[in-house]
């Protein structure tokens, strides 16, 4: 198994058990929210059932307040109906039954006022800061203008009206009422649920209060109305009868703490995920440069280890000549030195800026497949076509050692492909937009389709000898010298392969 095909499946374990662990990780976390929300559920049930509760009492608390200001009314009208009487009764022992009435009202402030807006008569009353206590205005008036007055006549044609105020007993109990609503609305808002509150009048128009809420409204009952909309349909809203406030609506959510916890792990393995992408992303940045290292000094000592066997080779071509051997067999050999002489120069190359120089694409092409042709299979035609011959000339900058490389590169991988089998490799080129593009044909066994991204990479090869550098090299020299692009342009299984080169024009 090829270290590919190992490595491809390590990452696919490594994903796997990445899947497994989020999973999990996302399972655990939801068990945990589920039982947070339970507990929370419960917390909010039972300070639900304490506000039902408070504002049972505050309901009753109003009614017995009712009951006392109807009762406060009728004593008043019978303090105003013994007073009348007073004045016109001549029975002795009713007159003193009324006089004992009226002289026992020690706690409703009353005053009596003529048809002339006289005052008459002032009981229970603190007049200090009143100012004129002998005519029914200004301040006076105004503090005895809360109640309808009680009307009598006292049998001489003559009309009385009899203003009162709450008792202070009432008062009291008012004001103990009022703490009581204030003190159930504080603890409504700031409960001990912690949960966001919005408290609406019945008709839904008017914020009684709101609290725990997770932004400053600013008193924008429009946006606070729809608050308590959007949690009307996370939980159903509380109904209670408040007094001066009717109906409410007590709408709540879940707290903010649930909330968080409900998306954190989202949070959580996104930044997981970004952190270990910028550690991916520096660790392959970090492998190419460690890898160009490796392949410069490696092209640079293969190079320095070639110059001995080839100065020794051409001193022994010199004396293959002197000793009369065939003239062809020592013009091909000699094509083969200059051929390595060639690699060698290319190899030091490696690992520097190459010189690029205009060039003509068909003639280092032609020249390869001339270099390549005789060294090739008789089953295997090897033919260059262009597919506009329109164009006579095609001229590209490029380094013609390095380029060639490339060139005979994709021919040797593409005479293996065929296996001696047999076959055809054709090589076509053209102009498209601002590329020229060179296409490589084979009628090989193709590359399988889940590999056609691995070609490129170092170590990768399909035969049973090599390093699988080839490619590697080729993309480095399209890519990174030519500022081109090498690529698989299509591959099926058993009918061959086309790489492509694109060059900028």
């Amino acid at each position: 198994m090829s270290i590919y095909h190992r490595k491809q499946r390590w990452k696919l374990w490594l994903a796997l058990g990445a899947i497994i662990i989020i999973g999990l990780s996302l399972w655990y976390t939801n068990v945990l929210v589920r039982k947070i929300a339970h507990e929370e559920r419960v917390k909010v049930e039972l300070w639900a059932d304490a506000v039902r509760n408070r504002a049972t009492l505050v309901k009753y608390t109003e009614s017995l307040f009712n009951r006392l200001k109807t009762e406060e009314r009728k004593r008043a009208e019978i303090w105003a109906e013994a007073t009348r009487n007073l004045s016109i009764t001549e029975d002795d022992e009713a007159r003193s039954f009324y006089l004992k009435v009226v002289s026992e009202n020690n706690t409703i402030p009353a005053i009596i006022v003529d048809q002339h807006n006289k005052i008459n008569y002032i009981t229970n009353v603190d007049t200090a800061g009143m100012g004129n206590t002998t005519e029914f205005k200004g301040a006076i008036k105004a503090a005895f203008s809360n109640y309808r007055p009680i009307v009598i006549d006292d049998g001489f044609s003559n009309t009385y009206y009899i203003y009162y105020q709450e008792s202070r007993v009432f008062t009291e109990l008012r004001e103990v009422l009022d703490d009581i609503i204030q003190s159930f609305i504080s603890e409504v808002v700031v409960n001990s649920a912690s949960v966001p509150v919005v408290i609406t009048d019945s008709a839904q128009t008017r914020i009684v209060a709101s609290g725990n809420l997770e932004k400053n409204f600013k008193s924008d009952t429009l946006a606070m109305l729809q608050m308590a909309s959007e949690m009307a349909s996370e939980n159903t809203p509380l109904k209670v009868e408040l007094p001066d406030y009717g109906k409410c609506s007590i709408y709540y959510r879940n707290s903010f703490l649930l909330t968080q916890l409900r998306y954190y792990p989202f949070v959580q393995f996104g930044i997981i995920t970004l952190f270990l992408l910028v550690s991916y992303l520096m660790f392959s940045l970090s492998r190419k440069a460690e890898q160009n290292q490796v392949w410069v000094g490696m092209s640079k000592e293969t190079a320095h280890q070639l110059g001995t066997p080839l100065s020794s080779l051409i001193a022994w071509m010199e004396i293959l000549k002197l000793k009369g051997i065939d003239e062809d067999t020592i013009a091909e050999m000699n094509k083969d030195i200059k051929r390595l002489e060639i690699i060698t120069e290319r190899f030091s190359k490696i690992g520097s800026i190459p010189e690029l120089s205009e060039q003509n694409l068909e003639t280092i092409l032609r020249e390869s497949i001339d270099y390549m042709r005789p060294r090739a299979s008789k089953k295997i035609s090897i033919e260059l076509v262009n597919l506009q011959p329109e164009i006579p000339v095609f001229k590209v900058n490029l380094n013609q050692h390095l380029f060639e490389w490339v060139i005979e590169n994709l021919f040797r991988n593409a005479i293996d492909a065929m296996e001696g089998q047999g076959g055809a490799l054709l090589v076509e080129f053209g102009e498209k937009g601002k590329w020229l593009y060179i296409d490589v044909s084979d009628t090989g066994k193709g590359i399988p389709k889940s590999m056609v991204n691995t070609v490129f990479e170092p170590g990768y090869t399909s035969k049973k000898r090599g390093w699988g550098l080839g490619l590697s090299l080729s993309r480095r020299i399209i890519e990174n010298y030519h500022r081109g692009k090498i690529f698989v342009k299509r591959s099926e299984p058993g009918k061959g392969t086309t790489f492509r080169i694109l060059l900028p024009r």
